[in-house]
């Protein structure tokens, strides 16, 4: 029987409450929040669950070591200690990962990765007279390394490349959203499938996936090709596909509509292709449509949620745009709730419409808002007179 034992899901900025709340209904246990992180347990089982279905996570690390280091040699020492012969062959290859957030060490992340990587070839050296090779791109394992203030963690990557990486997106406009971003946004909204969803401007069609995923059930890293899990030397396949047949089990077909707009066809087209990749394309309709043209063609609760051009993508009259977004959201959409995540703060001033809520979050390096508008049917004061 497998036993539990403590992992950490990395995730964005803003994203901590939901990656807590995912791992919670997924049945994960002591669940604690950090900053971009959330640590839980559970077995080796559940490492498998959370890398496959975690719409919000961007790599499940597995702790194997944690102690107190206050320079470089310590650290190295603490790294010489790990019977490395456990998770990798001397014939195999490994990578090294670094966060460094100590006054202690003066040195950065990449001189901590090459101290670690030569504390771990010193080991097999010393003991096997020959050591791993270091492969960045494709290796056997890989390991990360934290240090906070005096403690420093080390674990296994379970995850290999991002998990951002979904492995549906071949074609991308400029700046594309984040996918973890994406499906952050759409479960920030509350949106679950249950009512029709529209982004205006869709660009390549992140958001309408990760909605589509959201809505259908569908496990976020289902068209992963590969997970470093993979080829650790405790891998077990058949409880692998037993995870993965449990989760494709509980997907079901959403009925509502969910739709994408771009002004752009080159736009379009790419959606199209990823949504393809995605195999979505019967859940999906993208269309040729400028936003400030539409209307709300759909009965019903409708949620809208879309990331607008901004910052240097946004070659055009800033005050002018966000004041056509706001009109055209009044006027046309009543009877919905819409959703928009932006860096030029500023610019929602000129939206003209009051927010509901307001989040904080970040895209890349950008400090970003994430704002809702609940757009009544009619006036505020008539939806209030009517209850």
């Amino acid at each position: 029987m497998n036993q539990d034992f403590k992992m950490t899901a990395t995730t964005l900025k803003g994203l901590e409450g939901v990656l807590a709340d995912e791992l919670r209904k997924l049945g994960a246990k002591d669940i604690k929040e950090s900053i971009r992180s959330v640590s839980f347990r559970g077995d080796k089982g559940f490492l498998y669950k959370a890398n496959i279905a975690l719409r919000t996570a961007i790599r499940i690390l597995k702790p194997i070591k944690t102690c107190k280091v206050y320079d470089e040699e310590d650290l190295y020492e603490a790294i010489q200690k790990i019977k490395w012969e456990k998770y990798l062959d001397v014939e195999g290859t490994f990578a090294i990962g670094a966060v460094v957030n100590s006054k202690n060490f003066t040195s950065n992340s990449h001189y901590i990765s090459l101290k670690s990587k030569d504390a771990i070839a010193d080991y097999f050296r010393h003991k096997y007279s020959k050591r791993p090779n270091v492969d960045l791109k494709y290796p056997d394992v890989k390991i990360h390394v934290h240090i906070q203030k005096d403690w420093c963690t080390i674990s296994l990557d379970s995850s290999g490349d991002s998990l951002h990486k979904r492995g549906y997106r071949s074609a991308t406009n400029i700046a594309p959203i984040n996918e973890v971003l994406a499906a952050g946004l759409v479960l920030l909204s509350g949106y679950t499938g249950d009512e029709n969803f529209i982004d205006p401007m869709c660009g390549s069609g992140t958001i309408l996936i990760e909605a589509a995923m959201v809505a259908n059930r569908i496990p976020a890293n289902i068209n992963r090709k590969h997970f470093a899990f993979e080829n650790w030397k405790d891998y077990d396949e058949d409880l692998y596909f037993i995870i993965q047949d449990s989760l494709l089990k509980k997907i079901r077909s959403s009925h509502f509509k969910i739709m994408g707009f771009d002004k752009a066809p080159s736009a379009v087209r790419k959606a199209q292709q990823n949504i393809i990749n995605a195999n979505l394309e019967e859940f999906i309709g993208v269309h040729h449509v400028n936003f400030f043209n539409s209307t709300k063609e759909v009965f019903g609760n409708t949620t809208i949620l879309f990331n607008p051009p901004y910052g240097e993508r946004l070659n055009i009259d800033v005050e002018e745009f966000y004041r056509k977004i706001g009109d055209t959201l009044k006027h046309n959409y009543s009877g919905s709730t819409a959703w928009m995540i932006t860096s030029d703060i500023q610019a929602l001033k000129h939206v003209g419409l009051r927010t509901s809520k307001r989040i904080e979050l970040k895209n890349a390096d950008l400090d970003c808002r994430f704002v809702k508008y609940e757009l009544y049917e009619g006036s505020r004061k008539a939806k209030k007179l009517d209850n």
